[in-house]
């Protein structure tokens, strides 16, 4: 009997054909890992957590006993626009009321030049004393730029007050 070959005359009779697979990848749990790992980072983080500035304030119930010279005082009042009005020693002396502003030429000059006036005077710049006033519009950060020239100016003695009738009078008068 004859034996039937298939072998067909042709290209690379010996080789097996390979089958073209599908390439795409389903990303979808990927992409719900991804959402589960920033949740977790969302909700276990800390935010910054607001600073403070810290304040001493004085026990109200005693009247302080500080004996202050007179021509040792500079009093800043807080104005609305990132103004400053000042005088110097006490308001029941009629003082002249100035105007200046937060820049350094402004209330950084006049601190530094009432500074070297005290130790001129008394031998000791210990001795000055600077009364800071807020008036009703002036802003916080007024508040936060006067006392940042205290700490550059390394005023030893300050104090914190609110604006008194004599004050508002001598504040009007300019």
């Amino acid at each position: 009997m004859a034996s039937i070959e298939n072998d067909i005359p042709g290209k690379h009779s010996n080789q097996k054909r390979m089958s073209k697979k599908n390439t795409s990848v389903d990303l979808t749990p990927m992409v719900d890992l991804g959402f589960l790992l920033i949740t977790f980072f969302v909700f276990t983080t800390q935010l910054s957590l607001p600073t403070a500035m810290s304040l001493n304030m004085p026990f109200d119930k005693e009247k302080p006993d500080d004996k202050i010279c007179a021509s040792c005082v500079l009093t800043l009042c807080l104005q609305a626009d990132n103004t400053i009005q000042y005088y110097e020693g006490m308001p029941e002396s009629n003082p002249i009321v100035k105007q200046t502003s937060f820049s350094t030429d402004g209330i950084r000059n006049v601190i530094i030049q009432k500074k070297k006036e005290v130790e001129k005077a008394r031998g000791t710049a210990d001795d000055f004393v600077l009364i800071i006033k807020s008036a009703d519009k002036s802003t916080f950060q007024n508040f936060v730029d006067i006392i940042d020239e205290v700490t550059i100016n390394r005023v030893k003695h300050y104090y914190i007050d609110e604006v008194s009738d004599l004050d508002k009078k001598l504040f009007a008068q300019k």
